[in-house]
C-alpha cells in the first residue's frame, strides 16, 4: 500500500537550522531518498516552495476563485512530501520517522486511497 508522508514545519522551526547546516540537512533528505530506493519503499519525494508562492483554487457555482498563499489557518506549512510503499501502517510509521524533517517539524501520514474506474455495469 502507498502512504503519503507530508512534511509540516513552522518558519520558526525551520529557522533553527543554521544556514551553514542547511546544505547538510538537504543532503540528509537526498540520502534518505537513496535508502528508500534501495529498500524498494521509494515512490516519490519533493520539497515545496514557500507557502507565500502557493494558491488555493476553488470552483463554486461555476465561478473560479484563486487565493494567494499563505493560505492555511496554522503556523505550520506543508514543506514537502514523500510517497512511499509500505506493507503495513506500522512500516509506514517507521519510514516516516526516518525522514530527517521529523526532527524539526512533523510528518503527517496518510494511506493513499487507490482510485479505480468502475467496470461497466458494476453495482456500487
Amino acid at each position: 500500500m502507498r502512504y503519503l508522508c507530508m512534511i509540516f514545519a513552522t518558519e520558526a522551526q525551520m529557522g533553527t537550522i543554521p544556514p551553514a547546516e542547511m546544505a547538510a540537512f538537504v543532503n540528509e533528505h537526498l540520502d534518505y531518498d537513496d535508502r528508500l530506493r534501495a529498500s524498494g519503499h521509494f515512490v516519490e519525494s519533493e520539497g515545496l516552495e514557500a507557502a507565500s508562492t502557493a494558491a488555493v483554487v476553488r470552483v463554486r457555482d461555476g465561478r473560479l476563485s484563486v487565493t494567494d498563499g499563505p493560505f492555511i489557518e496554522t503556523n505550520e506549512q506543508l514543506g514537502g512530501f514523500y510517497l512511499v510503499e509500505a506493507a503495513s501502517g506500522e512500516e509506514a510509521v517507521r519510514l516516516a520517522a526516518g525522514i530527517p524533517s521529523s526532527r524539526v517539524g512533523s510528518i503527517e501520514l496518510w494511506p493513499v486511497f487507490e482510485l479505480a474506474r468502475p467496470t461497466e455495469g458494476a453495482q456500487p
